[in-house]
């Protein structure tokens, strides 16, 4: 029996449409403080648009939807600065310094000079890239440039992670590397919202996840009950 204390998502007949598709169709799911939660399915299956919603970047088109206890819809602005987004496409600034586009990321969300030179210090470290600090992001690997986004939803200190596909296009190496950190991330209790279509991610990530088909919620459980 789930405790209503501890629901950090809560989503009864969401649904969203673009024009006449559907793209979500009346789905419900429950996410609790801490756990690691998955969207499982092929491209298409209503994910990301699930994901956006949550994050506060889409207005659902019916149903309802609580995100730590608001309203995404009239309460936006104040869930984004309690979460971090990690897109599908990394869209960092390539232009400017590993740092430089931590460091902009902080300022966006009001974090005082003097601790986010500390809390980039720890991110920097945290997913590796410590000694690529002032290397500009363009010739960095795409493993790299993953766990720099990753650091950079991080820098706000966000209760609930979410991310989307968070290790398509990485090579295995790079994969298990973004699942370490990740993993380590569950274990310091920040509540995880993963979309993926690799079982094997799903299982090495997920304490509960839905399988979605269709714009619609196929199953539920945990990776090894859907097993």
């Amino acid at each position: 029996m789930r405790n209503p204390n501890q629901v950090l998502i809560r989503a009864a007949g969401l649904i969203k449409k673009f024009d006449e598709f559907v793209a979500v169709d009346e789905i419900d799911f429950e996410v609790e403080r801490g756990e690691a939660f998955g969207f499982l399915g092929p491209n298409g299956a209503g994910k990301t648009s699930t994901m956006r919603m949550i994050g506060c970047t889409s207005p659902p088109s019916g149903g309802a939807l609580n995100v730590i206890g608001m309203n995404p819809v009239t309460q936006a602005s104040v869930i984004k600065n309690r979460i971090g987004v990690v897109p599908q496409t990394d869209n960092l600034d390539i232009e400017i310094t590993v740092r430089e586009n931590l460091e902009m990321y902080a300022r966006y969300h009001d974090v005082p000079r003097a601790e986010a030179a500390a809390r980039i210090d720890e991110l920097l470290e945290f997913v590796q890239l410590a000694e690529r600090s002032n290397s500009r992001v363009e010739p960095l690997s795409g493993g790299m440039k993953r766990r720099l986004t990753i650091a950079r939803a991080l820098v706000n200190e966000p209760e609930l992670l979410l991310l989307d596909e968070p290790t398509t296009g990485l090579d295995p190496q790079a994969r298990h590397l973004v699942w370490d950190r990740l993993y380590r991330l569950k274990r310091q209790g920040i509540t995880l919202v993963i979309t993926t279509h690799y079982m094997d991610e799903a299982e090495q990530l997920c304490d509960r996840l839905v399988v979605m088909d269709k714009a619609e919620v196929a199953a539920e459980g945990s990776p090894r009950e859907l097993i």
